[in-house]
């Protein structure tokens, strides 16, 4: 049975919630592989809106296994918040239903604390417009081998020395900075508080995830953030503290490379950004305010306005090639309907040489200039269509133009937040 990876394709709020949900349905098992609860997946169903952060899309689906895979970095006390928020809006959840791999580093207060502390002590320009939720110092602290992970929450003895490893960095750190020491006994005492609410779901999820896959379930594998924030490949040093790309599926699970056969890139029909960082299509116009006022641009997480510009074809055919997509799904196209003339990003102006691709080097991203392509736009409505039949043709012309210059094809059209409003083209879970 087929097994699907689903990655954003530009720099985060795509759409990703939506179009994992609706895949869930053909999905037994819904896996979270990287990033934390910096992400924000908003699901419309049915008029309910969710709105989720650390927990994985497919929990509003019954009877699926949703996992919070090693490759993230957990808030114990955001996620039971969260929890907590979901039930009252009529979604169960228990052990059987959602998975916490013991390996799962923890988001600690101390985390967001220092997060921000670094941002706000950032001149202007250096500053790189994180959340400051804590995944940052959490993950530096998983690569500095000094993270408490889920695993450390059922022994006294084993988190209270992990807990004095961290702070022989940490109030050092928080000296230099002006922040007060940290401590130790009470923080000891909340994890010790929150450790039995956490444990209750953790598992070997590696072990459950391989066994899963050998008896013929259905693997659906979920990205947060986009690939333009991958921490190599996105652009440098504006991007998150993880690997978003389609291979860090595999290891931030548990499974190996072959247990990928399907890679899902989400593309919103235009191109967004939020916080700091190169952006080469960027509108400062009114086309740029009429796409964040009609998209709804503000972030699901931080509630901060979006930048919003055309579309970047060359932007997208690279995180294409890099995350190995083979088909993507192109959301909020109807935000496009009413627009005389649209323009495509086909390649960049670096000091007159024409580079089809963005550079590696920071300063040579802040030069690139656009070089745009012409489309005729369309008057007609395409919100809410559920087969090409119901799209003008000037958008399928639009679409098809999107394909040829990312050199992927459409496998999936969305129309709308609502989950239906989903047109489906090839399916990512056909065998």
């Amino acid at each position: 049975m087929a097994n699907v990876v689903v990655v954003g394709a530009q720099w985060g709020d795509e759409g990703k919630g939506k179009i994992v949900d609706w895949l869930s349905e053909r999905a037994d098992v819904i896996c979270r592989f990287q990033g934390g609860h910096n992400a924000g997946h908003t699901l419309v169903i049915d008029g309910t809106v969710y709105k989720l952060h650390a927990l994985p899309s497919g929990v509003v689906r019954g009877g699926k296994l949703s996992v919070i895979g090693n490759g993230v970095v957990l808030d114990p006390w955001h996620l039971l918040g969260e929890i907590e928020t979901i039930r009252k809006q009529g979604v169960e959840i228990t052990p059987e239903t959602l998975m916490i791999a013991e390996n799962t580093p923890l988001i600690l207060p101390f985390h967001g604390e220092l997060d921000r502390a670094r941002e706000e002590a950032a001149s202007t320009g250096t500053k790189i417009g994180t959340t400051g939720r804590g995944i940052g110092p959490a993950y530096e602290d998983k690569v500095g081998r000094r993270v408490i992970r889920v695993a450390d929450l059922a022994d006294d003895a084993t988190l209270e020395a992990r807990v004095d490893r961290a702070l022989q960095h940490h109030n050092p750190l928080r000296k230099g900075l002006g922040v007060d020491e940290i401590d130790r006994d009470a923080l000891i005492a909340q994890l010790k508080e929150i450790a039995p609410k956490i444990l209750e779901y953790a598992a070997p999820a590696w072990k459950v995830l391989n066994e899963k896959r050998k008896a013929g379930n259905r693997i659906l594998f979920e990205g947060a953030q986009g690939a333009l924030l991958d921490i190599d490949f996105g652009t440098y040093p504006f991007v998150t503290s993880s690997n978003v790309i389609a291979g860090q599926a595999a290891t931030g699970v548990g499974m190996g490379p072959g247990a990928i056969d399907y890679v899902l890139g989400i593309v919103k029909a235009y191109t967004t950004r939020v916080g700091e960082g190169p952006f080469p299509s960027e509108l400062f116009d009114a086309d740029g305010d009429r796409l964040g006022t009609r998209g709804h641009e503000f972030g699901t997480t931080t509630g901060r306005k979006r930048r919003c510009g055309w579309f970047d074809a060359a932007l997208v055919r690279q995180t294409c090639a890099i995350s190995g997509i083979n088909g993507i799904c192109l959301t909020k196209l109807d935000v496009l309907d009413g627009f005389e003339t649209l323009k495509i990003c086909v390649a960049y102006d670096l000091d007159g040489k024409r580079l089809d691709y963005l550079p590696t080097a920071a300063d040579e991203q802040a030069r690139c200039k656009p070089i745009y392509e012409e489309l005729e736009g369309w008057s007609e409505s395409t919100e809410g269509a559920r087969s090409w039949a119901d799209l003008p043709a000037a958008a399928i012309k639009y679409v098809r133009r999107v394909e040829e210059l990312i050199e992927c094809p459409v496998a999936l059209l969305s129309t709308s937040p609502e989950r239906d409003d989903t047109i489906l083209v090839t399916d990512p879970f056909a065998d």
